[in-house]
């Protein structure tokens, strides 16, 4: 159980639906130290099948028949599989389901965001910090790998220097750091650098500095202000994955074609290359590659925005004589279709049976209103729309557990 090194690592954060595995290995090849997974909610994960892809060597976890997390083995001495939990016991399954794919487990205890919330899972875990410490305390114990949390801060310092050094005494390997309060938002609320200091004085494990890391230079910068060991990237890398360069970030063109040529060597789903591609445009909304992305429908409209659809018909082509899959856009959707579609079929026969059993009982003199009636047919229906959100992601790959939190929490 070997913890990774966290000594002066420039770190490529947890961002759901932006991490997913083009990025990873973008962020890896232009320098990155470590890299983190998206958020993965524990019931999205565990349990699910491994299958190995045997056109590019990636690894699909899949639930339902949709991937719910993709890697690849070039990746695993460095990649640290954030889980969202609030669960023990499944946090532990979810680890456990992904171990032999990845070398450490972070548990997620800073996403301030109600899908991770809700459930009592994310940054809702530093409010209840028995609950907290006792999945990082199964984790430690049982998964055999190394684990790692990710925070936030109180206002109150007394409390979050608490919060840490119960964090330590379960016996994870780093912290990471994310200095704004729960509810502070990156946009408007500069992040606190100046609370660093005393919870790396606090405790004795490597701290991880999150929030408003933005320049190459910022490592060196953190360091000397609080002595943390490490920093991680967000914003920046989203907009421009080549921050980890040490040389400077390269132009953007440069770093969308690359990031296309990617998504098709890893066989990305069009509708996450398309959102990711658009954050990576959130500042140059005026290129006249910008206009034709936000009106793609599928892949080839992708690379015709980017003028790489010579590329995509020499992947195409290549795939295709070899035997090997070549779509990017309904694959990872059809198994969630097929079992939406069975959904739908049973909640009309349950429709058809209600009104019989209405009948039955207006005529036995025990009928029901018709609003009352109403309501259980509302309820049902709510209860399997939600099931059908859990097999049907609205992007189809990696990120589903995002969408699976409504219905499985």
């Amino acid at each position: 159980m070997q913890a990774l090194d966290y000594s002066n690592a420039r770190i490529l954060a947890p961002m759901v639906r932006i991490g997913t595995l083009p990025v990873r290995l973008m962020a890896l090849e232009y320098g990155a130290d470590l890299v983190y997974t998206p958020e993965i909610v524990d019931k999205a994960i565990a349990g699910a099948e491994r299958v190995v892809n045997e056109d590019n060597g990636t690894i699909d976890y899949l639930m339902k028949g949709v991937s719910v997390f993709k890697t690849h083995p070039s990746e695993k001495s460095k990649l640290v599989f954030q889980v969202g939990s609030a669960n023990a016991e499944l946090a532990l399954q979810a680890a456990l389901t992904v171990a032999q794919d990845v070398s450490t487990i972070d548990l997620n205890c800073g996403c301030p965001k109600r899908f991770s919330t809700h459930g009592g899972m994310g940054s809702a875990l530093l409010e209840e910090p028995e609950k907290l410490c006792g999945i990082l305390r199964n984790l430690v114990q049982h998964s055999g790998l190394p684990v790692t949390c990710k925070i936030r801060i109180f206002p109150d310092r007394e409390k979050t220097i608490k919060l840490v050094k119960m964090i330590e005494a379960t016996g994870i390997k780093a912290l990471g750091v994310h200095c704004r309060y729960r509810d502070e938002r990156p946009k408007k609320d500069p992040a606190h650098w100046d609370r660093l200091k005393e919870i790396v004085e606090a405790v004795s494990i490597p701290v991880i500095a999150n929030g408003d890391v933005m320049e190459f230079e910022h490592l060196t910068k953190l360091q000397e202000l609080s002595g943390v060991t490490a920093v991680m990237y967000a914003r920046k890398a989203e907009a421009n994955v080549s921050v980890f360069r040490k040389e400077g970030r390269l132009p953007l063109m440069e770093v969308v074609q690359t990031y296309i040529r990617k998504c098709l060597e890893t066989r990305n789903h069009h509708s996450n290359t398309k959102y990711v591609l658009m954050q990576m445009f959130i500042d140059n909304t005026k290129s006249p590659h910008y206009r034709p992305l936000c009106d793609a429908k599928n892949f080839r409209a992708v690379c015709k925005a980017m003028d790489m659809e010579h590329e995509l018909d020499a992947w195409v082509a290549s795939q295709s004589a070899k035997g090997y899959p070549t779509d990017l856009d309904s694959v990872p959707r059809k198994a969630g279709e097929e079992k939406l579609q069975q959904q739908q079929q049973q909640q009309e026969k349950a429709r058809e049976k209600r009104k019989l059993e209405q009948g039955v009982n207006e005529e036995a003199g025990e009928s029901v209103t018709k609003k009352h009636a109403a309501e259980v047919v509302e309820k049902e229906e709510i209860k399997q729309d939600s099931e059908s959100l859990a097999i049907l992601p609205s992007a189809g790959a990696e990120h589903v557990a995002v969408a699976c939190v409504a219905a499985l929490t």
